[in-house]
Parts: C-alpha cells; sequence; structure tokens
C-alpha cells in the first residue's frame, strides 16, 4: 500500500480501478482542518490526465505491473511496432497511447513496455537518447543576446531547444523527461 506521504513524482498507483503516474503533487495543509495533497496523474491505460485531493494519509495500492525490454522497429498506418527480443511478438501502440515518447523513437531503441493485467498500456524511453540534428539555423560569433538557445529539428521530427554552437549533422543527448538537450555527444 502506498500512503500519501509517500507520494513522489513517477510513481505509479491503482487509482478508480487503473493505473496512474503521479505527474505533480502538492502537500496543502488547511487552517484548522486536516492537510491534503492535492494531485495530478496521469492513466497508464488512456493517456489522460486526472486531477483529484485526497486526504492526507489514505492509502493506494501499487499497480502490478510487468516490464519487459522490447526493440522498437518501424511506423506504419498510425502505429508504432515494438518487438520483444526474447519471443519475437511485436506489440503496436497508437499515439495516444506513446504521448510525447514518440516525438524521440528511433528505430532499434530498446524501451521499457509496461504490461498491466497482461496487456500492453505504455512505454518508458531509456532517460538519455542520442539523436541527430537535421535541421537547425547556423549559429554567428557573440549572437548571445537571446539566450543563447535557437530551435533545432531532429532525426524524429522533434524540435527542441539548442546552444548556437550546435550545428545539422551534430549529434546530441536529449533527456527524453523534459525534451531538453544534455550535451553533443562526441
Amino acid at each position: 500500500m502506498i500512503s500519501t506521504s509517500d507520494f513522489r513524482k513517477g510513481m505509479k498507483i491503482v487509482y478508480k480501478g487503473e493505473p496512474c503516474e503521479i505527474v505533480d503533487f502538492q502537500h496543502v495543509k488547511m487552517g484548522r482542518g486536516g492537510a491534503v495533497v492535492r494531485t495530478r496523474m496521469k492513466s497508464l491505460k488512456t493517456g489522460n490526465v486526472l486531477e483529484d485531493t485526497f486526504r492526507s494519509g489514505e492509502k493506494f495500492d501499487r499497480p502490478e505491473l510487468e516490464e519487459k525490454a522490447m526493440q522498437y522497429l518501424y511506423y506504419q498506418d498510425g502505429l508504432y511496432y515494438f518487438m520483444d527480443t526474447e519471443s519475437y511478438e511485436q506489440v503496436p501502440f497508437n499515439e495516444n497511447q506513446l504521448g510525447d515518447a514518440r516525438l524521440f523513437l528511433k528505430e532499434n531503441t530498446v524501451a521499457t513496455v509496461l504490461y498491466y493485467k497482461g496487456a500492453p498500456i505504455g512505454t518508458e524511453l531509456p532517460t538519455f537518447v542520442e539523436l541527430q540534428v537535421a535541421q537547425t539555423e547556423p549559429g554567428f560569433k557573440g549572437d548571445t543576446a537571446a539566450g543563447g538557445y535557437k530551435p533545432a529539428k531532429l532525426e524524429t521530427g522533434a524540435t527542441i531547444k539548442v546552444p548556437f554552437h550546435i550545428n545539422i549533422g551534430d549529434v546530441i543527448r536529449v533527456d527524453t523527461r523534459t525534451g531538453e538537450y544534455v550535451e553533443r555527444v562526441k
């Protein structure tokens, strides 16, 4: 059982019969009343973001999730196909199930696929992925008045902000949780 005092970002709980991941939470102490926890959760089945307030001390079950390492193969007809590297079983996911993770998917990337009650419900990408810059404006020396960042389109189609010294063809490391530039890979 998980108590509201144990809540952390990324923790998974069962809420109204379905597995959810805590996106954000805030402990609030009322004047005379008891403390409450305002929580934003993402349903792992549907991808919907839910908001609710719980009394301090409420308890929730842990979802019985099974994790399998699977390799991303290809995109076809609106579906992203992953393959179990042991049994060669292929599992399709649509854009809603993947969410923003699809922006950082490159063929042959190994991701963790989550199963709930035997059915695949979502994926977790590695924390950092290395992607090539496909398109960006050239940076000029001394051009840092705007904060030192410019937009760059990556090989997967995602657009992120990168420092001015990054050029087309550079391989960069991206944090898949936030979608932010980390460093240039040598």
